[in-house]
């Protein structure tokens, strides 16, 4: 019998309004809703809209819910342990900034933290005489056992909190976070994970991690509407959790102070069923495996097209890849800055980074993603390495 048609790629590429004259490699950056998910979106905005003071009065706190609960479900977790947020920075700020540090506590980074998380952490440390601590990562060769004895000696008698990137964004490293949160906790060290690359990306059990907190995009690899993400807390850690808008349900609770903190939009969230329908419809954990392999693939591609190499081994754990640039002379993010602006210009985009003496480019792997996609970026960096734009 004939093979049935893959499902993804070239053949998935209709369920997105994506440019077809623009090559798309970096759906980890913003991600993009398809067409079902936008068209649910506007359903719940016209529904708003039919009659507002309707809508949040009697219909958007039972369907505020109903989507926590189908996406709880997903995570592994109960839904009234998780909350909505705008993004995974502001869940973080969220918990940064609703727990008490004293002058001399310290809080945990990673060298390859995100950079408006780790700067949340600078402004709370700032406010309060904390300090903040950054342990650094093995890179590019680094195995789990290096990263928990990295987070390990970064812990003193002092640290309060860990931050620990559950995926790193810069270096697109999968890191062992059950293992890092059993260490930090032997320390009494709480953790807060920023799995912003988490959900739809990972095979992903919340509480199984052991964290305190996690907070996870919804917009980027479950393809959620923009401005769709969540916070997840332990029960025994809600108390004294709060939204960074205080509003009419503050001391009511957990999800009280989370679910209202004013008019807003909220159909971005509420459309995350129609996200989770359509992640299971494109396969589910057979389509988090195909990216895991066709990233890799596109990385292994492109560093032998271009005589380099592929960033840390467990990168192929995600839908990520990271690539060496072959490039001699000022190494800085400058000039990584610089090159990704270069890429643009050619029709496509790649995050571009500094890290750790080196200049590398992150490419994704999305359902739409093909092979030929990283083949073609492959020349447009070639090209433009041979003329000297890079």
């Amino acid at each position: 019998m004939p093979r049935s048609p893959d499902p993804w790629g070239e053949a998935a590429r209709h369920e997105w309004a994506l440019d077809p004259g623009y090559l798309t490699v970096n759906h980890g950056s913003y991600g993009a809703a398809p067409r079902v998910v936008l068209a649910a979106q506007r359903d719940w905005q016209r529904r708003m809209e039919a009659q507002p003071v309707r809508f949040f009065a009697r219909e958007a706190p039972a369907a505020l819910r109903q989507a926590a609960g189908r996406l709880a479900a997903f995570l592994g977790a109960r839904g009234e342990d998780v909350v909505f947020v705008e993004n995974a920075t502001a869940g973080c700020n969220a918990v940064l900034r609703s727990l008490d540090f004293a002058p001399g506590d310290e809080i945990l980074v990673l060298s390859h933290g995100y950079g408006a998380v780790v700067k949340a952490a600078h402004y709370v440390a700032s406010r309060t005489g904390a300090h903040v601590v950054t342990a650094p990562l093995p890179f590019p060769r680094g195995d789990d056992d290096a990263m928990v004895a990295a987070v390990a000696g970064a812990i003193t008698p002092r640290t309060r909190l860990a931050v620990l990137d559950h995926v790193t964004s810069s270096s697109a490293l999968v890191l062992p976070l059950a293992r890092l949160v059993a260490t930090c906790h032997a320390a009494g060290v709480k953790v807060l994970a920023d799995g912003a690359h988490g959900p739809g990306n990972l095979d992903l059990d919340v509480p199984a991690t052991g964290t305190d907190y996690y907070v996870g995009n919804c917009h980027k690899w479950l393809c959620a509407p923009k401005g769709c993400a969540f916070l997840w807390a332990r029960p025994e850690r809600q108390k004294g959790l709060h939204p960074l808008t205080i509003s009419h349900g503050y001391g009511a609770g957990f999800l009280a102070e989370f679910d209202w903190i004013g008019t807003r939009d909220i159909s971005a969230w509420l459309a995350v069923t129609a996200a989770l329908d359509f992640h299971e419809r494109l396969g589910g954990a057979a389509l988090r495996a195909r990216g895991r392999s066709l990233a890799a693939e596109g990385a292994a591609l492109l560093a032998g097209r271009l005589g380099t190499e592929t960033g840390s081994g467990n990168a192929a754990e995600n839908a990520m890849g990271l690539v060496r640039l072959p490039l001699t002379g000022e190494i800085g993010q400058r000039r990584a800055l610089a090159i990704r602006e270069r890429l643009l210009d050619a029709g496509t985009d790649a995050p571009v980074n500094e890290v750790d003496g080196g200049i590398w480019l992150r490419i994704s792997a999305a359902p739409y993603s093909t092979p030929g996609d990283f083949a073609r970026l492959a020349e447009i960096l070639k090209q433009g390495l041979a003329a000297g734009h890079f």
